[in-house]
């Protein structure tokens, strides 16, 4: 988001995000709107992109076409338990104000 693009807004990344977390994923005009004066990276990015990335990144890959299915596996294997248990867990270390709206 450096450049203000906001996150996740393009249509295929929208229809996915609605299909696998539908009413549970941030993006501004989203089911949960993107907090105020929001980090640009939170415990949530780091939580997914380390998990995704150890995932992905577990065997040697050999070509794009291998890069696309280990990375659609990984993203396949991300729970709704998973994301709200980081929420809850940043909201405790924080004592909320991490995720408190403005």
């Amino acid at each position: 988001m450096q450049d203000g693009a906001p996150s996740h807004f393009s249509c295929f990344v929208t229809d996915v995000l609605n299909e696998r977390f539908p009413d549970a994923w941030i993006r501004r005009g989203g089911p949960i709107p993107w907090p105020p004066r929001s980090p640009d990276l939170s415990p949530l990015d780091f939580l997914l992109w380390g998990y995704i990335k150890n995932m992905v990144y577990a065997e040697k890959i050999r070509n794009i076409q291998h890069l696309q299915e280990r990375i659609t596996s990984a993203t396949e294997t991300v729970t709704r338990d998973m994301i709200q248990k980081t929420w809850q867990d940043v909201s405790r270390a924080t004592n909320g104000g991490h995720i408190e709206t403005y």
